[in-house]
């Protein structure tokens, strides 16, 4: 697995708006200072790996829907991580998710961490 300079570790989904938003808003701004990032999508928020699944997440002013937040950050360089042992207590399956992100083991996440100069944890 490839190392990031910066891990956001986001633990819950659609049922809090707030934490989605805030979690992807950091690792953009991380993303455009140059930094490379991963999103670990954990416990509930694997629900997030579905394609589409972040369309009309939008809390409002100041912050920009997540869905532009997602784009923006893959465009730029930026990658999604989907917890695979999340993913299967959750009823998923790998071809549940986004072709685009990586499945992730515990193992993975935890050379991620401890090679990251730095990181966020929403939980």
């Amino acid at each position: 697995m490839q190392p990031a300079n910066f891990v956001t570790t986001l633990f819950d989904g659609k049922h809090n708006p707030g934490k989605v938003t805030v979690a992807f808003t950091i690792a953009l701004n991380a993303l455009m200072k140059g930094h490379s990032a991963i999103v670990l999508l954990m416990v509930d928020a694997v629900e997030l790996g579905r394609p589409g699944a972040m369309v009309g997440i939008d809390i409002g002013q100041p912050f920009a829907p997540v869905y532009e937040l997602l784009e923006k950050f893959l465009a730029g360089g930026g990658r999604v991580g989907v917890c695979k042992s999340c993913m299967i207590h959750n009823g998923f399956k790998e071809e549940d998710m986004a072709k685009e992100y990586e499945i992730v083991a515990a193992p993975d996440v935890v050379d991620l961490l401890m090679a990251a100069q730095g990181s966020l944890q929403v939980a």
